[in-house]
């Protein structure tokens, strides 16, 4: 399939928080209760914030749509605070990398990383780091195999359930 890999523009913000609370869901439910998902969902997928984060000059949305429909997004902080633990900075937070299920395995993932990342190293960052729940062993799997090491933790709250989150970062010098 031929992706159309793009920055979100302010008409994306209703289909990208359909996706994002969509693929948010296919992959923590079974983990958390309904209404953790539920309160963290309200609070980080609305159109309302997906608007104010497109229209964020320091956050860079890119989304993937074939056909007109949005298939995925990635999400990179470029002003993020660094934590203590990533050792090269200055840096950017990948937020998120949220893939429709059925496109798992296409390639489509590492296209959007290679795409936030040249993005970072454009900025002036020269390492990226991100969060990844400790019980998404794919996820951790995947960053690894893209030269993400884990550098430390924090703590991520899913509604009001206060999850390990591992933190990894990339060099984006080497």
């Amino acid at each position: 399939m031929n992706w159309v890999i793009r920055p979100a523009v302010a008409t994306d913000a209703a289909a990208l928080s359909e996706l994002a609370e969509r693929t948010f869901r296919e992959a923590f439910s079974a983990l958390n209760t309904a209404e953790n998902m539920e309160l963290h969902c309200t609070n980080s997928f609305s159109p309302a914030i997906q608007a104010v984060e497109i229209a964020d000059s320091t956050i860079l949305t890119v989304v993937a749509e074939a056909n007109g429909t949005l298939s995925a997004f990635a999400q990179l902080h470029l002003r993020a605070e660094t934590p203590t633990c990533v050792p090269v900075s200055p840096s950017a937070e990948l937020r998120r990398i949220y893939v429709d299920r059925n496109l798992h395995g296409s390639g489509l993932a590492r296209q959007l990383l290679a795409c936030v990342l040249e993005a970072g190293a454009d900025s002036g960052a020269k390492s990226v780091w991100l969060g990844v729940w400790e019980h998404n062993p794919r996820a951790i799997r995947f960053y690894q195999s893209a030269g993400f090491s884990e550098v430390g933790d924090h703590v991520f709250t899913v509604g009001t359930d206060p999850q390990r989150d591992l933190l990894m970062a990339r060099n984006l010098t080497d």
